[in-house]
């Protein structure tokens, strides 16, 4: 998930409790590639005049709790299933049924009872309100079927919902038949926001140079492999060195084109991160800050005036303890150190050129797009929050998203 514009704050602010999200306002576009048909599905599902959907509960300090406890006293559980009516569409409006639902690790930022919600980039999410999300969907009904018609496949705003309502002109349609082989999800990932975050990140925020070194921790999430991938084939670094969790996910990142991945669980890391950086690195990009640690390495491996450009702090979200202190932050002082932490949103303008550059790339061989790069979960209604909390166990390689079955 990622920031919103002041209008689409505004309505966040005034949505009805079925109505979808959208967190960037568009027009109604095929996604960025020229075509003369869209996606459709042909359907002969009857119009609902319902919708099950997980609403927010209680709003989590540590790790979200998704099943209630054997006593009374025990704490309530985080997010909780209920039934409610859909309202008639207006004119301006369609009706959604979920397909794929988008799990990021903003959403747990969104929810949280310790973040003040003035320093949140988006309104927090409301108790008893829908999760937040955004989804794949099929048009069932359209207040204006000229401008989207039933059965017409759209990137929208929505929530853990079965069905949900949204603003046509909030609604993108996706059309990949010009990219054989590329399946309607990676529209939520490598040419989504975590792939538009990889290239913004890399060029606008760490102004990353051809032939420059570069170290990105997160390396097996939906930013960092694309990260990885951006930099080496794209931006033409000269060095790429990933950091992941494990050593299949390691030799994986590999694959993607960096030159070396370290696995930050393995003894002997600090050892081994040292020898790989030695002479220093020009960026490090924070896809995640693995708890604080790898960060206060890295501000001892970035060169003098070296770039650190930082969007992800998953493994923070559910610590039960504190954070770990930065201990070397004189290093920002001492050598010149350039910090900036960013979303994608600060990019606004640009979305639309930017996703057209990651499908070019794609189509010239530069970026690996395929079902190795995302983790796709069939999942039923009843289990849209177990497949989201797969974010916060490292069990996910690429883009985590949630194909709705049943």
């Amino acid at each position: 998930m990622t920031d919103v514009d002041s209008g689409s704050v505004e309505r966040l602010n005034q949505v009805v409790t079925t109505t979808a999200i959208t967190p960037t306002p568009t027009d109604i576009t095929t996604v960025a590639i020229t075509t003369t048909t869209t996606t459709k599905m042909t359907t002969s599902t009857p119009i609902p005049q319902s919708t099950r959907q997980w609403i927010l509960n209680s709003k989590p300090a540590s790790t979200p709790i998704l099943t209630s406890g054997p006593s009374p006293d025990s704490p309530p559980p985080t997010f909780k299933p209920t039934t409610t009516p859909l309202p008639a569409l207006t004119a301006t409006q369609t009706l959604l049924k979920t397909l794929y639902i988008s799990n990021d690790p903003a959403q747990r930022g969104q929810m949280s009872a310790l973040i003040d919600p003035a320093r949140l980039y988006v309104p927090p999410m409301d108790l008893h309100a829908p999760v937040r999300t955004y989804t794949i969907s099929q048009v069932l009904s359209s207040g204006d079927p000229a401008a989207l018609a039933p059965g017409t496949i759209v990137l929208a705003g929505g929530s853990w919902s079965e069905y949900s309502i949204a603003e046509i002109a909030d609604c993108e349609v996706l059309d990949t038949e010009a990219l054989p082989g590329v399946g309607l999800t990676h529209f939520m990932g490598s040419f989504g926001y975590p792939g538009l975050t990889a290239l913004y990140g890399l060029r606008e925020v760490a102004k990353l140079k051809q032939g420059e070194s570069l170290v990105v921790s997160g390396a097996a999430g939906a930013v960092g492999g694309m990260v990885v991938q951006i930099a080496k084939k794209v931006l033409g670094a000269g060095r790429v060195i990933g950091i992941a969790g494990t050593e299949d996910k390691c030799r994986w990142v590999e694959k993607l084109g960096a030159d070396v991945c370290l696995n930050y669980k393995k003894e002997g890391f600090q050892d081994e991160l040292w020898k790989e950086t030695e002479g220093f690195v020009d960026v490090y990009f924070v896809a995640d800050n693995v708890g604080g640690e790898i960060l206060d390495l890295m501000l001892l491996r970035v060169k003098r005036y070296g770039r650190i450009a930082a969007c992800g702090t998953i493994a923070n979200y559910n610590k039960d303890d504190d954070p770990v202190a930065l201990k070397n932050f004189y290093q920002v002082i001492i050598n010149r150190i350039n910090v900036l932490g960013f979303i994608i949103f600060d990019y606004n303008d640009h979305i639309k050129e930017a996703r057209e550059e990651l499908i070019q790339a794609y189509k010239d061989g530069k970026l690996i797009v395929d079902d190795a790069t995302e983790t796709v979960v069939e999942a039923t209604f009843e289990e849209i929050p177990h497949v989201w909390m797969k974010l916060f166990d490292g069990s996910n390689t690429g883009k985590l998203t949630t194909k709705l079955v049943g």
